[in-house]
């Protein structure tokens, strides 16, 4: 480690809203400057509405804070900022400043890399040290996590759990489904989002000894005409023919998200029960005790030197990303026909 030693931690996520009046700003906020038609933001907002406009994702920071705060190894103060709504990390930044904090690693509640789930953040965070000024401090994310072996536990974990609401003699049978957020494939040229997601649903299937297994992608939003990742998950289980039973785990959200809520829970569940099929969602990594570990992990890898552990084939992701990792399109050469 060079430089000042760190002195805080910055939790760093999405946000969402809280009640019905804020709904609109915050889809708003999110999709500004992306052209998606008002309609289509009008009707993610009746998702929202469906649950009295309230995001589960802001509770879920809430509880991994406890979490993280109840942990003897975590010798920093913890701080949280979100990209999208409060606490905004301006705000916070303010916060860590007036507390004369100068050097943060931050955690970022996106496992996969690509422009959403890297960039993005990366970018939102000099915006909003740019904002507090010469004060702000230096703010260095952990890296992405995806091949993390408590990672792989944790999710594995959830995964076992689902399985095991099956009835002992259907379990064999029962698809195992990974979903994740699709986004454009322009997008995902720009960055390792599939090949991770490809063998992070790899080593969960392996460490349960299941051979077979689907990954399928969620919650497309966008032009109508432009290319995003599938097969969508609705579309996905109609394939499944003469199937009795589907665990489905979100692999490509560390917690709850409206579009676990409405996506998998309601959308999903209502396809799947149309075509006499269980489903069973398995839970995200959230509070499991093998995710909080792991987040102590990757901060004593940089405060104090630990190992850099990763299973599978890739090893450990690097602390900093290349300089042309994760861009919000892919040049045009590179763009498909």
């Amino acid at each position: 480690m060079t430089g000042p030693p760190y002195d805080s931690l910055l939790l760093v996520s999405f946000g969402g809203p809280e009640s019905r009046e804020e709904v609109i700003p915050f889809l708003e906020n999110v999709l500004r400057g992306r052209p998606v038609p008002r309609q289509r933001m009008l009707e993610v907002a009746q998702h929202y509405y469906h649950f009295g406009g309230r995001s589960p994702i802001n509770d879920q920071n809430r509880a991994l804070l406890r979490a993280l705060e109840a942990e003897p190894d975590i010798r920093l103060p913890l701080f949280w900022g979100n990209r999208n709504w409060q606490p905004y990390l301006a705000g916070t930044l303010r916060q860590m400043a007036t507390h004369r904090r100068r050097r943060a690693l931050a955690f970022i509640t996106s496992a996969f890399s690509s422009y959403s789930g890297c960039r993005q953040y990366l970018e939102d965070i000099e915006r909003a040290r740019a904002e507090v000024g010469p004060d702000a401090p230096l703010v260095e994310r952990l890296r992405p996590f995806y091949n993390h072996p408590l990672f792989i536990a944790s999710v594995s974990g959830r995964v076992g759990e689902a399985f095991a609401q099956l009835p002992t003699e259907r379990r064999a049978a029962a698809h195992l489904i990974f979903t994740a957020h699709s986004i454009p494939v322009a997008m995902a040229e720009t960055s390792d989002y599939i090949r991770q997601i490809e063998e992070a649903a790899s080593l969960v299937a392996a460490s349960l000894g299941r051979e077979d297994f689907h990954i399928v992608y969620q919650s497309r939003s966008g032009a109508p005409g432009q290319p995003w990742l599938g097969p969508d998950i609705v579309e996905a289980l109609g394939t499944l023919k003469g199937a009795s039973d589907a665990v489905v785990m979100p692999l490509g959200f560390i917690s709850d998200h409206m579009e676990v809520l409405y996506d998998l829970d309601t959308e999903a569940r209502q396809a799947a029960r149309a075509l006499g099929l269980n489903l069973v969602r398995a839970a995200t990594p959230g509070t499991h005790p093998g995710f909080v570990s792991m987040i102590v992990e990757l901060i004593r890898e940089r405060t104090d030197g630990w190992e850099r552990r990763a299973v599978g084939r890739y090893g450990p992701s690097p602390d900093a990303c290349r300089a042309d990792c994760c861009t919000a399109h892919a040049p045009a050469t590179a763009r498909k026909p």
